[in-house]
């Protein structure tokens, strides 16, 4: 296949699931959901790229250095042969070499999953739009939580069905890990 898309899989990371210190509202579900994406690439031997998150900055309460919430959640785990990035900022090309992986293997189309929808997620995709790359988002395969504004709570679904929709006026698709995984298997390798 020429010019094969990768799949980006960004900060599924033990943290945002149940007992972690930023627990994401369906983010078991949503790791499901990227994994069934993630055996989908290895079986058609297309290019992966795991991105993890590290906080650096002074009072980070997630994402520590050296802690078991840092870790890659055990159901997407990398494999030899996967890029593995660790960044430090919500866009995953901010002096990061991800952009420089992705012009190795001549990548130009990106299949995101990952978490949080309206923070790394977010950033990663507008920036990747910014340089050049189409982009495939795929909506069951990311996870957010709740936030508050002026005192208002905004629950998860409303701020994932926000910002997938906001994400959607700049894809080139937002699909569901079915779709993609349908899509994959009828193109000749």
């Amino acid at each position: 296949m020429k010019n094969p898309p990768a799949l980006l899989l960004i900060d599924i990371q033990n943290d945002y699931f149940p007992c972690g210190n930023m627990e994401l509202a369906g983010a078991a579900e949503a790791a499901k959901r990227a994994a069934l994406v993630l055996q989908c690439f290895r079986a058609k031997r297309l290019p992966v790229v795991h991105i993890t998150h590290e906080a650096v900055q002074q009072g980070a309460t997630f994402f520590l250095p050296d802690s078991e919430g840092r870790k890659i959640y055990p159901l997407v785990a990398p494999i030899d042969g996967e890029s593995l990035i660790t960044k430090n900022f919500s866009n995953s090309f901010l002096h990061t070499s991800l952009l420089e992986i992705l012009r190795q293997q001549q990548v130009t189309h990106l299949v995101v999953v990952g978490m949080m929808t309206h923070m790394c997620v977010d950033a990663t995709v507008r920036a990747a739009k910014d340089l050049g790359f189409a982009c495939t988002l795929i909506h069951d395969a990311t996870a957010t939580r709740e936030l508050t504004f002026v005192g208002k709570r905004v629950p998860a679904g409303q701020v994932q069905t926000a910002f997938i929709a906001a994400l959607g006026t700049i894809c080139n698709a937002v699909k569901s890990s079915d779709e993609i995984v349908q899509a994959l298997s009828e193109t000749a390798e």
